[in-house]
């Protein structure tokens, strides 16, 4: 008997179900993580390009800071500098000092003809803030003179509150007579002096 079968050994169904590949559209949350990590990269190359930058440039500002040092003398800079101390140190020595000669040209130009003053002295205080205090003896031809010139004292604004007092007569009929008042010290200031009269 003879049996009529083939028998083969390739299957004629597959085994593995085979499924189609199917083209999915692609989601948002997929986009926006890509799109950040090439964001991120592109920067951080950008970041080392420009760090490589600043650093030549840096090298190149040292070496032309250090040839500018070489151009100068190192004896002469010192030498510059001793003389900036020394210029400096005038400066406030010359700011700070005080001179007599504005009250004199003040009294000067205020003084009657019929008034002489026969004492002077004065007191320029602890610091350089505080007023002059001015003390003067004078004589004068009549109480009248002494009242005028009262009232010129009165009218300079650098001389800050004149008192005449001690107001006596002498054997020839003049009028003796004290002045106290006060000079503001930016009235005295030489440097101040100096530049009125340039």
């Amino acid at each position: 008997m003879e049996q009529n079968f083939q028998t083969s050994f390739i299957p004629k169904k597959p085994i593995i179900k085979e499924e189609a590949i199917s083209s999915r559209p692609v989601g948002i949350f997929l986009i926006i993580p890509l799109f950040i990590l090439f964001t991120t990269l592109l920067a951080t190359g950008g970041m080392f390009f420009y760090k490589g930058i600043l650093v030549k440039k840096i090298v190149d500002m040292e070496n032309t800071l250090n040839l500018a040092k070489n151009r100068f003398e190192p004896s002469k800079i010192t030498e510059l500098q001793a003389l900036d101390k020394r210029l400096k140190a005038s400066s406030e020595i010359l700011s700070k000092h005080t001179t007599v000669i504005p009250i004199f040209d003040a009294l000067e130009q205020i003084t009657m003809k019929s008034v002489r003053f026969t004492k002077f002295s004065y007191d320029l205080g602890v610091d350089d803030t505080a007023v002059i205090n001015i003390k003067m003896s004078g004589v004068a031809i009549g109480y009248r003179s002494v009242a005028l010139q009262s009232d010129l004292f009165a009218k300079n604004k650098n001389l800050i509150n004149p008192i005449f007092s001690n107001l006596a007569l002498d054997n020839s009929g003049n009028v003796l007579f004290d002045l106290e008042f006060l000079v503001d010290p930016a009235f005295i200031n030489y440097k101040q002096t100096l530049m009125n009269q340039s």
